[in-house]
């Protein structure tokens, strides 16, 4: 009597840890599985109750014919496809025209899309179509900040150029991929000569991000593409962890189906594959193999095997017959065999109360395990990351006094408080900045970098050396770095101060802290930040082309000293090369434009950004705005427009208008533009930036009652004759003639001010 009370008492154990493991969430079994033409899945669903979160939210609209109509979540984005297996959402995506003569249709809620929890596949392909048209992509994170831009170019005189229907080779029309972890894009084109050549036969140019394989180019379509929209893929996943780390939390573990897989996908979060098909986020709700074939039937009686939906097989036993019916199971037995069914259940108990204690044993060594595996996991991390290969560039420095530092990943999380989202102080396209307080009270910036392949992983090693080496003042410090996470850690020395785009452009009471910089202090961080980019260029061991300059990535510390920071896009130069072929990467409205076109990158275009950087600090504009009249939207093409037609007084920032003496603000916005120039060889070297620059500053000290002694007026003589080719060269396309020339435009300036100026 007391084994059949400890028998059933074990029985009930089993039946609550069972209940407790189907305890998930799951959807109503009356929820909708279409709207219009759509399937629809969970984790997808339209209502409350039928989705796994608001992501897979699918709103079901219904016109006045009753047409159901899916749209993506709260968006106004038109869903036509949704696949469990690949991850993928097909969506109906615009094309942006522009039209000789009209207004583009380049509005912000038109030219592209932008989505928090999804992103845009890599098997699109960014397009244009037009015989004189530049189309240019810009990608944007989760925070819709930019993270990538690139481009193409398409080109034609006649209809008879085009000689490959079907083809975008360049002629008629261009294709590049898209880039990789982007969750929203926009796109711009524009006609170098306003399709004035062309307009017979092509009056417009369109740009448009396109499932690839979908669009094939047609010479008709150079009049007929301004109301179509193309699919576009989007990737899905759920949650944001690794399969290695979601497996750690069953309760919220997504992949419900016990056979189903999980695959980590290439950005955050992971996915879920039944082997056979089937829905792998419901419990049992994948397809098991088709058991009830001729070679797999596992039914002792053949014929009474039947396939369950959903998955799976049963069996059945004749009549005069019981058991399961399977194989390699109970079998069929006759009735009068009951007793030995009861031995069977016998032995069956027996074996479950011996697999009980072995799980109690295994829940003891479970932690020591996990410990060994993650201890694995990160020694193999460090190998793909490049630990070895770093480790020996790091004792081939065995003798100097700057080294970079291997930090361990525990460190590193202990730190940042496991990565606390409290601790983010930045985001961008190369990855999460982090403030962190190492164990002996150091703060510093600690950044998960994105290095996307291997390939990538002998250059970001020796960039890491490199930039350990390099101690200069206006360069943020690289203290060291971890490989022991998937993707490596970088630790910087932390910055208190913001960004020197925060100050420019502060608005509202969420930027409190930030305050207008005098003519003074942004004329003083132009000359550090030259300086700083002229080390790079010129003064370190193997020149470094920073590729990404721009107010964002200049960081300014207490005494608002300049801080060029995020080498994330940098490029190290061999000394026997002058250019490299890249991808193009950069941030609109700072990419130079010949990069653009010919993916040739120099050192000149570091001086074209460097450009836009000082129209910025001129006029106080962001470099893009969409906000601005279309004349006006490209900072640096209104900077050097207005310079050209005297209108420079228009576009000056009011607090340098009466703050600075007008003479020394020509003498800048004359270096930007040199620096805006179209070809890269007519622009100064940054070195000659950074002389003319601290040329301004002293003769400005100077003015304003500085030191006059001996010493001081032969430095100034010195700086002077350094300035004096520059001021040659302006005098060849018009642009610079004598000082006293601007001092109508200085009354012109100062006057609306009055006395209290």
């Amino acid at each position: 009597m007391a084994v059949n009370k400890n028998l059933k008492f074990i029985q009930l154990i089993i039946l609550v840890i069972l209940a407790a493991s189907k305890a998930v969430s799951q959807p109503s079994p009356d929820c909708p599985k279409s709207c219009g033409n759509l399937s629809i899945s969970y984790p997808f669903g339209t209502r409350e109750g039928c989705y796994m979160k608001d992501t897979f939210l699918i709103t079901c609209n219904h016109d006045n014919s009753s047409t159901s109509i899916p749209l993506l979540g709260t968006n106004n984005i038109l869903v036509l496809n949704i696949s469990l297996e690949d991850g993928e959402i097909i969506v109906s995506s615009p094309v942006v025209h522009d039209c000789y003569g009209t207004k583009s249709n380049s509005s912000k809620d038109q030219n592209g899309l932008n989505l928090t929890h999804f992103s845009i596949s890599s098997r699109n392909k960014f397009t244009a179509v037009g015989c004189d048209t530049v189309g240019v992509f810009m990608g944007y994170d989760s925070n819709k900040k930019h993270v990538t831009t690139t481009g193409c170019v398409s080109m034609c005189d006649t209809l008879g150029e085009i000689k490959n229907n079907g083809s975008c080779d360049g002629i008629g029309c261009c294709q590049i991929g898209v880039p990789n972890r982007v969750h929203g894009f926009a796109m711009q084109s524009w006609s170098r000569n306003n399709h004035s050549t062309v307009r017979d036969f092509n009056p417009c140019n369109y740009v448009f991000t396109v499932s690839e394989g979908y669009y094939n180019f047609q010479t008709t379509n150079l009049k007929s593409l301004e109301n179509t929209r193309l699919p576009l893929v989007l990737d899905w996943a759920v949650g944001n962890q690794t399969c290695e780390e979601a497996k750690q939390h069953p309760s919220s573990y997504a992949c419900k189906d016990k056979n189903s897989h999980c695959n980590s996908t290439n950005g955050i979060g992971y996915r879920c594959k039944c082997p056979h098909g089937g829905n792998p986020y419901l419990n049992d709700g994948c397809y098991d193999e088709d058991d009830c074939a001729s070679n797999t039937n596992p039914c002792v009686h053949q014929k009474t095997c039947k396939k369950v939906p959903g998955g799976g097989s049963e069996c059945s036993c004749p009549k005069g017959h019981e058991g399961d019916g399977l194989r390699k199971g109970q079998g069929c037995r006759t009735i009068k065999d009951k007793n030995l069914g009861n031995l069977i259940l016998i032995i069956g108990l027996s074996l479950s109360l011996s697999l009980l204690a072995l799980v109690v044993g295994c829940l003891n060594i479970y932690p020591q395990f996990r410990e060994r595996k993650l201890m694995k996991m990160r020694d193999r991390y460090f190998k793909k990351n490049g630990g070895l290969l770093l480790q020996t560039q790091i004792d081939l420095l065995n003798g100097s006094t700057e080294r970079a530092t291997i930090f361990t990943a525990e460190e590193l999380k202990k730190a940042t408080n496991n990565y606390d989202d409290d601790r983010i102080i930045g985001k961008g396209g190369h990855g999460t900045v982090y403030k962190g307080i190492l164990s002996n009270g150091r703060v510093v910036a600690i950044k998960k970098s994105m290095v996307s392949n291997q390939t990538e992983i002998g250059q970001f090693i020796n960039e890491v050396v490199v930039l350990s080496q390099i101690n200069h003042r206006n360069v943020v410090k690289l203290i060291g770095c971890c490989l022991e996470t998937e993707f490596p850690l970088l630790v910087y020395e932390f910055i208190t101060n913001g960004t020197l785009c925060e100050h420019l452009h502060f608005e509202g009471e969420a930027c409190g802290d930030y305050h207008k910089l005098s003519w003074t202090t942004r004329l003083r961080i132009a000359a550090e930040t030259a300086e700083a980019l002229a080390y790079l260029h010129s003064s370190v061991s193997t020149p470094i082309i920073h590729r990404d300059v721009k107010t964002a990535n200049i960081l300014l510390d207490d005494n608002l000293t300049a801080k060029v920071s995020d080498f994330g896009a940098s490029k190290l130069v061999p000394l026997d090369q002058a250019q490299l072929t890249t991808l193009v990467q950069g941030t609109m409205g700072y990419l130079d434009p010949e990069y653009l076109q010919t993916s040739q990158l120099t050192e000149k275009s570091d001086v074209y950004s460097f450009g836009v950087v000082l129209a910025e600090l001129l006029t106080s504009k962001k470099p893009i705005s969409f906000f601005r009249p279309q004349t006006q939207r490209n900072l640096s093409m209104y900077f050097v427009s207005a310079m050209n037609e005297g209108r420079l007084a228009q576009i000056l920032d009011n607090e340098i208008v009466s703050d600075a003496s007008v003479e020394y603000v020509i003498e800048v916005a004359n270096l930007a533009k040199r620096c805006l120039r179209l070809h890269g060889e007519e622009r100064p070297t940054m070195k000659e930036v950074a002389m003319e620059l601290e040329g301004i500053r002293v003769m400005e000290k100077h003015s304003l009652g500085g030191p006059k002694d001996v010493a001081y007026q032969e430095e100034t003589e010195s700086l002077l004759k350094a300035r004096s080719h520059f001021n040659m060269v302006d005098h060849r396309d018009g642009t610079s003639s004598t000082i006293s020339r601007f001092y109508n435009l200085h009354d012109q300036i100062l006057e609306p001010l009055g006395d209290g100026r």
